[in-house]
């Protein structure tokens, strides 16, 4: 079920009508209703994978109340050890079998011999990503006893189902959202509304900016070998803005649907593109996951507390990991060994927490040192994108290639639409450059008078309506 579908419209109305007008004067009900309502939701795509996360559910339900009678370490030891090989053998089959057995194949003709092996016809579960690492990092907080197992089985339930940030994230830690489920819930009116606009704001990034640039990055990255290295270039603009307004899009939607449930969950997107180096754009973009593995990975390993070496290679681990996590794909590692070549000098001369506040906070405009930062960042930040958004390794090189031949110089092809899509996105960074220190960019219309906000409300309405690009599935939904 897609938020920007027939379907979710008329689902959201009867889930919150029954949440708040049926349920309300019970907890366990509401908790009830929503675990029906989350695999309804999830069971929308394939029934049949209901059963994997129920069972995912059921396994780390009974590692973390078996971790609560466990003194011995080595019984502990073994029980988190159940949920990670669980969890991460369930996501390593769907996702990684086929990869792994066709590199295992092409390793071996390197050295001369032919290894047949058979690919398995695997339907990839929707969001098994997500909420694989959300319920990880339950088993793995209550091991190191940061977080109380719980005995609610509903709540615990609906904490890893919870249908709002399911498929796509934000990837919630237990300890922020599972306590959530546990209080009475009331509802606000100004939350709800809040919650509203930031809908509203979703569905714009995604039908509006996402769905046209992804006309024009599709076009271009799959005849690239028939375009200029200006047009090249403006194809990964493209499709720089398509994933960002798809996947902050999802995110927007998730966040301000949980709203109106009231449940709170965390940012995750801040204003990437306004990044003045690469250090602050990950620490802006898809928050949720790279805070997990700093957490749950890099701090492990030793961070930064280790000499140079260990520095360096902490930092190419979690990259490289991060790229593999979105998907079985040479490119997709690739994509985070370029991003940890850009982090590195900024790691190596402790500059990479230069820029923790908001760019020119307080200000109109940032000065021209500023706007040399973002563009440069946003410029490196687009290179590596071909990288994730090409097919393979030869087609992302023969691109990057193209771009950077003397035909970069030369006018880029335009179409009508392509001018009116670019359109478009000035005047989404224009509305993202004046609210870039809220949790989102329109949070702040609510204190504009009645007579600038409806009329602002009503315009991005008309335009879901009248710039609708063709309609896409969300990116992340393949990770």
């Amino acid at each position: 079920m897609f938020f920007n579908s027939i379907d979710f419209a008329v689902f959201l109305p009867i889930v919150f009508v029954l949440y708040w007008f049926v349920t309300q004067r019970n907890l366990k009900l509401q908790n009830i209703l929503l675990l029906a309502a989350s695999y309804v939701f999830y069971g929308w795509w394939d029934w049949r994978f209901l059963s994997l996360i129920a069972f995912s559910s059921c396994v780390d339900y009974f590692v973390g109340t078996s971790l609560a009678s466990a003194n011995n370490i080595k019984k502990r030891k073994v029980l988190l050890w159940v949920s990670i090989v669980v969890n991460l053998g369930f996501l390593g089959f769907f996702k990684y079998y086929n990869f792994f057995a066709e590199s295992f194949a092409d390793a071996f003709t390197l050295f001369g011999s032919q290894m047949n092996v058979s690919r398995l016809n695997i339907v990839l579960p929707v969001g098994i990503s997500f909420y694989t690492f959300q319920t990880l990092s339950y088993s793995i907080d209550v091991y190191k006893k940061k977080l109380e197992p719980t005995k609610d089985i509903i709540a615990f339930f609906s904490f890893v189902s919870f249908f709002p940030q399911l498929v796509a994230g934000p990837i919630e830690r237990a300890k922020n959202l599972l306590p959530q489920f546990y209080s009475k819930r009331h509802f606000v009116y100004s939350d709800a509304v809040n919650g509203m606009r930031q809908i509203l704001w979703g569905l714009f990034k995604k039908v509006v900016i996402a769905d046209n640039c992804a006309t024009f990055a599709n076009m271009i990255f799959d005849n690239s070998g028939d375009y200029s290295g200006s047009t090249l270039l403006l194809g990964a603009v493209f499709f720089a803005f398509q994933i960002y307004g798809d996947f902050s899009g999802y995110s927007d939607i998730a966040i301000g649907t949980s709203r109106l449930f009231g449940f709170n969950l965390m940012q995750n997107f801040a204003f990437p593109y306004f990044s003045r180096d690469i250090a602050e754009f990950w620490r802006r973009w898809h928050i949720s996951l790279s805070t997990w593995f700093r957490d749950y990975l890099y701090i492990p390993l030793g961070g930064s507390r280790g000499g140079t070496w260990m520095k360096i290679r902490n930092t190419f681990v979690i990259f490289i990991v991060s790229g593999f996590w979105h998907g079985a794909n040479w490119t997709f590692i690739a994509w985070g060994f370029i991003n940890a070549l850009y982090f590195l000098p900024l790691m190596l001369n402790n500059s990479n927490r230069t820029n923790t506040n908001t760019i020119a906070l307080g200000k109109v405009f940032p000065n021209l040192k500023e706007v040399a930062q973002v563009c440069f960042t946003f410029f490196i930040t687009t290179i590596a994108w071909v990288f994730f958004r090409a097919e393979n390794i030869n087609q992302a090189w023969d691109y990057t290639l193209g771009i950077f031949s003397s035909s970069l110089f030369s006018k880029p092809e335009l179409s009508e639409n392509a001018i009116m899509s670019l359109s478009l996105i000035c005047f989404f960074l224009i509305v993202e450059w004046f609210g870039r220190n809220k949790q989102f960019a329109i949070q702040g219309v609510d204190v504009l008078p009645i007579y600038v906000r409806w009329p602002f409300y009503i315009g991005i309405i008309v335009m879901l309506f009248v710039f609708t690009g063709e309609e896409q599935a969300f990116i992340y939904f393949q990770f």
